[in-house]
């Protein structure tokens, strides 16, 4: 496993619970200084090398969150010939589809994209034809506090920088740009629409009916200050003549139907897709072609000239916002804005460029400008 945080540290508890008879960490990988991490389950496989790590392992599951770590631990797992399943949609969306053809690569169930992709398996084999791959949101602050973040952070048990990227947008634009371009779907427009609504429902069958009528796959989501389900949604048609019986099962008159899960559990439901490798099936998600969605880096205040940026997902200077690539071939995707010298001012709101900003060298930003500069 890579990883030592939220959901690396929820997973290893839940499989030492299990007592390991069917399922073993052999070795966790971590960054952080091995002697500071407290009461972490298998404290004793911690180890910070890579190598130790492959050696070891039969699977490789990656749940770091980090674009630029996950990038280098693909490139090794797939050199040794291991497969690799992630919970880390940063990856998927910045440098995934770089490796869909070099070895067995999959999103787990659990967070938003995975249980998407499981439902969508679900209604199609139940006839219906997809056309909105809906996320949830509760609430939205493209620009919020430190302090407010500091103690939601802490009533959650997040990080603040986890708090701060679910709170600004850019986990959703992240997990709704890998929906549309692992299936092959787009968006209505850049950053998403993120429509208010009390009635989900109807509001879903309305983004449907426009899906509909443009003939796209689309993904966006919902936004609610009233109590909404924890999991997500999928707006379809049925292809067959069914709207009675549908009826009859509480689905509404049609021609729209709302199909939602009531909860994602992340960690608690990576097994799902571990039993699904064991069993041969093929992999749940993942983005097999240059990706059409890019989620690009949007200057949340004035950033002057030599401001470092040491990680900008769930950062203070920026959010990220889905944006067409083809329209914006010099984006800097936010997966790799990391430890960035911002060159020359930039402005609030503006997308900010290569031009923009120094980056360190890593196989991340290579294979990123090699995908979307295409």
């Amino acid at each position: 496993m890579v990883g030592s945080g939220f959901i690396a540290r929820n997973f290893a508890a839940m499989i030492q619970q299990m007592g390991g008879h069917q399922y073993n960490i052999v070795s966790i990988l971590t960054r952080r200084e091995i002697g500071s991490i407290g009461n972490f389950p298998y404290e004793e496989k911690l180890t910070n090398s890579s190598t130790e790590l492959i050696d070891k392992s039969d699977l490789i599951l990656e749940c770091s969150g980090d674009v630029i770590q996950a990038t280098k631990i693909a490139i090794e797992t797939f050199e040794a010939g291991l497969p690799l399943l992630t919970m880390n949609s940063e990856f998927h969306v910045t440098t995934g589809s770089y490796f869909s053809d070099k070895g067995y690569l999959s999103e787990c169930h659990g967070d938003q994209p995975g249980c998407i992709a499981a439902l969508k398996e679900e209604v199609e084999l139940m006839g219906f034809k997809p056309l909105i791959l809906g996320n949830f949101k509760g609430y939205l602050n493209t620009n919020p506090t430190k302090e407010d973040m500091t103690y939601w952070a802490k009533k959650q048990g997040f990080t603040v920088k986890q708090t701060t990227s679910f709170t600004d947008g850019t986990k959703v634009q992240i997990e709704q740009a890998f929906a549309a371009n692992a299936h092959h779907g787009s968006i209505f427009e850049e950053g998403l629409l993120g429509p208010k609504t009390h009635d989900f429902v109807q509001t879903a069958q309305e983004l449907a009916a426009r899906a509909d009528e443009s003939d796209q796959l689309i993904a966006e989501y919902i936004i609610s200050d009233s109590p909404l389900p924890s999991g997500i949604f999928i707006v379809g048609k049925q292809h067959f003549d069914q709207q009675q019986a549908l009826a009859t099962y509480k689905l509404g008159d049609g021609p729209y139907y709302v199909l939602h899960t009531t909860y994602h559990l992340c960690s608690f439901e990576i097994l799902k897709t571990i039993n699904r490798y064991l069993l041969g099936l093929p992999p749940l998600l993942k983005i097999d072609k240059s990706p059409n969605i890019s989620v690009a880096a949007i200057a949340k205040k004035q950033l002057d000239k030599d401001l470092r940026i040491n990680s900008a997902i769930g950062s203070f200077d920026c959010r990220g916002s889905t944006v067409f690539a083809e329209q914006h071939s010099s984006h800097v995707p936010i997966g790799i804005l990391e430890n960035a010298i911002i060159k020359r001012t930039v402005e609030p709101g503006q997308i900010i460029t290569y031009d923009d900003v120094e980056l360190e060298e890593s196989s991340a930003l290579h294979i990123s400008r090699e995908i979307f500069e295409k």
